[in-house]
């Protein structure tokens, strides 16, 4: 069974996000109280470029096997600290297609919208961290491993322990890139 592991927020945009009992997901805006909360972008390098953007990095996702992965590496990293919103065990979010909608607890939907791209800040908060998160596929191409980020299509509460069902969308299923 897939659940949510954790979950975090912060009201200011800081690398990490501080855990919580439970989140509150606002339908079209994100995660009340957190800083990436809105209809339009709130990243501040995308405002930068254009903040009448729309939001499509309202709730970003991890799941909590990239921290055994890290792990392996030598990387001690825990549950928030890349400043993960929601934290899944038992889902491959990195495989799931664009628009795949996830169920989390008795009403929540989140609507993947694509990845997170890895950035220096990583680097800065463990030196190497970035290098782990990216890697090659068999055909060479670029996989980026530092999270999911959704829209919320249906808001409600979330917490630790909560079921999470996957919702595939209609084919042609679009591969997830970077927001």
């Amino acid at each position: 069974m897939s659940t949510v592991a954790a979950v975090h927020r912060s009201a200011s945009h800081r690398f990490s996000k501080q855990p919580q009992a439970s989140i509150r997901l606002l339908q079209g805006l994100g995660v009340e109280g957190d800083a990436h909360l809105g209809v339009t972008v709130r990243h501040r390098s995308r405002v930068a470029q254009d903040p009448t953007q729309p939001n499509l990095r309202q709730v970003h996702l991890i799941h909590a096997e990239l921290f055994d992965e890290l792990r392996a590496k030598g990387f001690e990293v825990a549950a928030g600290q890349l400043g993960e919103n929601v934290t899944t065990h038992g889902i491959d979010l990195l495989a799931l297609p664009r628009g795949t909608r996830l169920h989390v607890g008795d009403a929540a939907v989140i609507e993947l919208t694509g990845l997170r791209n890895p950035c220096a800040q990583l680097d800065a908060f463990l030196p190497g961290l970035m290098s782990a998160l990216v890697g090659r596929d068999a055909q060479g191409g670029l996989v980026r491993k530092a999270g999911v980020m959704g829209i919320v299509s249906i808001g409600g509460e979330v917490k630790a322990g909560d079921a999470v069902r996957v919702e595939h969308p209609p084919l042609p299923h679009r591969r997830l890139e970077r927001v």
